[in-house]
């Protein structure tokens, strides 16, 4: 379980990363990458997608796998938020 979480912590700090490296190259895009977090319809994508994959996980593989799936969920959002990023 250890090394799981700290794959999903390290997956996190990578893209706390970029978005840092790219908030240095053009000031306020930090803002845009993370824009997604006010974005209801994003929220509400990702966090139906983390909570059914996390079922499926749990009933699958056990509480180890259902983190993954948290961050899968976060992931979604993250897409899902992505069209007004671009605009």
């Amino acid at each position: 379980m250890a090394i799981t979480l700290l794959s999903i912590a390290i997956v996190v700090a990578a893209l706390v990363i970029r978005t840092a490296v790219a908030e240095v190259r053009q000031p306020g895009s930090g803002r845009k990458h993370w824009r997604f977090l006010t974005n209801p319809r994003a929220l509400a994508t990702g966090a139906l997608t983390g909570l059914l994959l996390g079922l499926l996980a749990w009933t699958t593989a056990g509480p180890v796998a259902a983190a993954w799936a948290v961050l899968a969920g976060a992931l979604v959002a993250y897409v899902a938020g992505t069209d007004e990023r671009d605009g």
